[in-house]
């Protein structure tokens, strides 16, 4: 039986078996650690994500890769830990491209559910779009290599009845990836594939006919978890002052498709009560096309995938004190942003040539000085100017919405539920 030896957690002295694996002993203190990786039944550890990180004797240490040993001193909660975390999160979704909105696994998602609980709105690195083939060869299953963070769980469980492996990793550095045995992969029984495909923590790898997609509400990370504020009822609107001037708001939406501002609606006969207190400008919803006055806030959906793009964002980041951006189109690009693997040529042949049938000779691409020119991608917002706040979401829930701009216009304090805070 293994000798139970005294460790210090954050400054607390616990008791835990020694050698036993530093993420379990510091779970089983009841502190929360997040990882990407680690399996309790998958030794030596894969430690590939390095998300656990911690102080281990001051030394900054991957957990999954540490034992317990008698004194030693571990911190899990400091400001530059959980900026390390938050930031080996924000670098998984920059280096994958990872749509959310459009993958079977959201809301099941492990990579989305960390993202949520480290409050990861949007990267401070920008997305690389990284053209990655998706593996259509296999007979019964698809690999996305687009998802894929390189956990190497796959590698190490999935094996035919006979003990042969089906995954592994090719190649090095950036260029890993995980390559299937076409021949392995056919041996699977329909159990063992689905088990496979459950088992990847970001939805890579699929079984042909057989979705992961469940409804909102019954997917993992649609439960509410310790740790996230909880608030029921109406939203609470500040009563004006007598004389105050209303605050001025003006929206705009670029590169999107107009569902975050009908979720900016979606507060229903509440709203009526906030234009007791603001005031729209320039927005679609009060049809102004010009600024007639400086803005407090200024709301845009959409990312920039033309030059009419840039220069109204550009226009909001001059009139407005205050620019928030609104849904993952404005924080990164979100779904028009799938055009950024392909040269913008072949996209403009393809939606004006190929689609009609005619010869690549033959196809007439409009060019003309009042047409807005196509940028060489679509980018996000903080690309083309500062901007000041993200609210995550396609679309975002209302409630965040107008939660941020309360706080924005009004300075008052607030707490989000876990229902409020989603990337799809």
């Amino acid at each position: 039986m293994a000798k139970a030896v005294s460790i210090q957690i954050d400054g607390i002295e616990v008791q835990a078996e020694e050698g036993q694996n530093l993420v379990d002993a510091i779970r089983g203190a009841g502190v929360f650690i997040p990882s990407l990786c680690y399996y309790e039944h998958i030794q030596p550890p894969l430690g590939t994500c390095r998300v656990c990180t911690v102080l281990v004797n001051g030394k900054p240490t991957a957990s999954c890769t540490a034992t317990v040993k008698p004194g030693m001193k571990v911190v899990t909660q400091t400001k530059e830990l959980e900026d390390v975390r938050k930031g080996m999160v924000e670098m998984l979704f920059a280096e994958g491209n990872h749509f959310c909105p459009a993958c079977e696994k959201s809301g099941d998602c492990d990579l989305q559910g960390l993202g949520y609980r480290l409050g990861v709105t949007a990267t401070r690195f920008p997305h690389l779009f990284v053209n990655r083939l998706i593996d259509y060869r296999p007979e019964r299953m698809v690999i996305d290599h687009n998802r894929c963070i390189r956990c190497r769980r796959c590698v190490e469980e999935v094996r035919t009845d006979a003990g042969k492996a089906v995954f592994s990793f090719v190649n090095r550095g950036k260029d890993t990836e995980v390559a299937i045995d076409y021949k392995a992969e056919t041996e699977l029984t329909e159990a063992q594939a689905l088990q496979a495909m459950h088992l990847c923590p970001v939805g890579a790898i699929l079984v042909r006919g057989k979705s992961l997609a469940r409804p909102v509400g019954e997917r993992k990370y649609d439960q509410p978890e310790q740790g996230w504020e909880k608030e029921e009822g109406a939203i609470e609107v500040p009563t004006p002052k007598p004389g105050a001037p209303k605050k001025v708001v003006a929206t705009t939406s670029l590169a999107g498709c107009f569902g975050c501002h009908m979720s900016l609606l979606d507060i229903d006969e509440e709203l009526l009560d906030v234009i007791e207190l603001v005031d729209f400008n320039k927005s679609p919803l009060t049809d102004i096309k010009e600024f007639s006055r400086r803005c407090d806030v200024g709301i845009v959906e959409g990312g920039c995938c033309n030059s009419e793009n840039v220069e109204v964002l550009r226009a909001f980041r001059e009139h407005c004190d205050m620019l928030i951006g609104v849904g993952e189109c404005a924080i990164w690009g979100g779904l028009p942003a799938m055009r950024n693997f392909i040269p913008i040529e072949e996209c403009l042949l393809e939606a004006y040539g190929r689609t009609t049938e005619l010869e690549d000779s033959k196809v007439v691409i409009p060019k003309h000085e009042d047409l807005p020119e196509l940028l060489d991608r679509v980018y996000g917002c903080q690309e083309i100017v500062r901007m000041d706040y993200f609210i995550p979401g396609c679309p975002p829930d209302a409630r965040h919405i107008w939660k941020v701009l309360k706080h924005a216009l009004f300075g008052q304090p607030y707490a989000l539920t876990h229902e409020e805070f989603k990337y799809d």
